[in-house]
């Protein structure tokens, strides 16, 4: 009877201890003390989060390492010059508490904002502030000679004058109508076009499914576009999920 009192206290005791610390749940709970991996809960992925926000990479926080997360990690990753897998490593909290801590890095500093904004035509084409550039001219001429076209799944990906346009494939005719882009991208693919964070003329948003610009502050997009007519929208939409870019230099 003694043994068996005493096996029953053990599995007793296992079982409290299996309510306190969870299956897969990790005593890590500080950033650096373990490898992230997608999946992953945890105080220490709330500060990735957090950091990865405060380098440039808008990512939301919830404590779950998930698809956003894993991409933002990739993103930085890549841009750090470190291995791109999507775990976020020892090495790779180091690199990115170092960036931060230094002023986050410098390729996503906010540049000056510009000096005025497009102004929206009744037309449904924009003008281009009067002290923009001339390159930021060329942009948004560009753009009105698509903005009134319809919206066609694949549009401007197989050729640049095309009968409608996509919503990437609207940022690209853009993007090589001033020589910035040689080949159409789709909205995937300009997750990693140019430089990274929003640019003081042209900033570009992009994820897996959508992509559109904001040009002299003014929104260059297919959504909206059935209730006015044009790819030019005088109001902002969330950038929660996309990824921020810029031409360099613009």
């Amino acid at each position: 009877m003694v043994r068996i009192s005493v096996r029953l206290s053990a599995v007793a005791l296992a079982a409290v201890a299996a309510c306190v610390l969870p299956a897969g749940a990790s005593a890590a709970a500080h950033l650096g003390e373990r490898s992230i991996h997608y999946g992953n809960r945890g105080h220490d992925v709330r500060v990735l989060q957090d950091y990865l926000t405060q380098y440039g990479l808008d990512t939301p926080v919830t404590g779950f390492y998930g698809k956003e997360t894993r991409a933002n990690v990739k993103h930085f990753e890549g841009d750090e010059g470190l291995t791109v897998n999507g775990i976020f490593s020892k090495r790779d909290s180091k690199v990115l508490r170092s960036a931060v801590e230094t002023g986050g890095s410098a390729r996503y500093v906010d540049t000056p904002a510009p000096v005025g904004k497009a102004r929206l035509n009744p037309d449904g084409t924009a003008t281009a502030p009067s002290d923009a550039p001339p390159e930021v001219q060329e942009v948004i001429e560009a753009g009105n000679r698509i903005a009134k076209k319809p919206y066609i799944y694949g549009g401007g990906h197989g050729t640049w004058n095309d009968r409608g346009y996509d919503c990437s494939g609207s940022v690209s005719y853009v993007l090589h109508a001033i020589g910035r882009l040689g080949r159409p991208r789709d909205s995937g693919e300009l997750m990693s076009y140019g430089a990274p964070g929003r640019g003081r003329h042209i900033t570009i948003y992009a994820n897996a499914g959508h992509a559109f610009m904001v040009i002299d502050g003014r929104r260059f997009d297919t959504t909206d576009r059935s209730q006015d007519g044009s790819r030019w929208h005088s109001f902002m939409r969330s950038t929660s999920g996309y990824v921020v870019r810029h031409p360099p230099g613009l």
